[in-house]
């Protein structure tokens, strides 16, 4: 195009032209691209959803290393990328996850059946490796709650079977120093022993 000023017509037809659309998995065939193309955005409006897509599709979609903070609950509950606001907090309020603003939703959220079924699939093979105690100490600590996170991974959860395991010990070993003994200390024993000693030696000499 001409500097020209008002000179706004070219005549000529655009220089460098794409002959083949943008594909993300044209050289990339990572498993991380793959985990990211499998990712459902559910919970948005149509205006969000259609950014978020655009990441996807032109590889400008960055996941989330860990849980990010609600606006709403201001808890870790924000498990996907760009949303903001959680699934809990979403579906009480009636709003989009991303902009949190009221509108239509396009894709309800729903569970990914067959990612969880993954998830469940690993985990029984990971329980499989661990010993029974263990495996049962996992899930008392389920029942009770106390995993990290109120998740269900072997990854955090056998640090905290660990943990437990060693305040029992320290619990039972300071039980056992501090009243095992009924009341009576090591010096206590050795007294009676040594008296013991004495009585069956006067008893031995009164017979003698």
């Amino acid at each position: 195009m001409s500097s020209q000023r008002g000179n706004t017509s070219r005549a000529r037809p655009q220089k460098h032209k794409n002959a083949t659309g943008f594909s993300n998995t044209r050289h990339d065939t990572s498993i991380r691209t793959k985990q990211i193309l499998q990712v459902q955005q559910t919970g948005l409006c149509g205006r969000c959803k259609e950014k978020i897509a655009w990441k996807v599709k032109y590889k400008k979609y960055k996941p989330l290393s860990q849980p990010a903070t609600c606006t709403k609950c201001h808890q870790k509950t924000v498990k996907k990328a760009y949303y903001t606001v959680c699934q809990v907090c979403a579906e009480r309020d009636g709003i989009c996850a991303k902009c949190a603003q009221k509108a239509d939703i396009v894709d309800p959220f729903e569970e990914d059946k067959q990612m969880e079924a993954a998830h469940q699939s690993q985990l029984e093979q990971e329980l499989r490796l661990l010993t029974e105690r263990q495996r049962r100490s996992f899930f008392r600590l389920q029942e009770q709650g106390k995993l990290k996170g109120g998740s269900t991974s072997l990854d955090d959860s056998c640090k905290d079977i660990s943990d437990v395991q060693e305040r029992d010990v320290l619990h039972d070993n300071e039980d056992l120093s501090d009243g095992s003994n009924d009341g009576y200390s090591s010096e206590d024993n050795e007294i009676e022993h040594i008296d013991g000693d004495n009585n069956f030696k006067e008893h031995t000499s009164k017979q003698c």
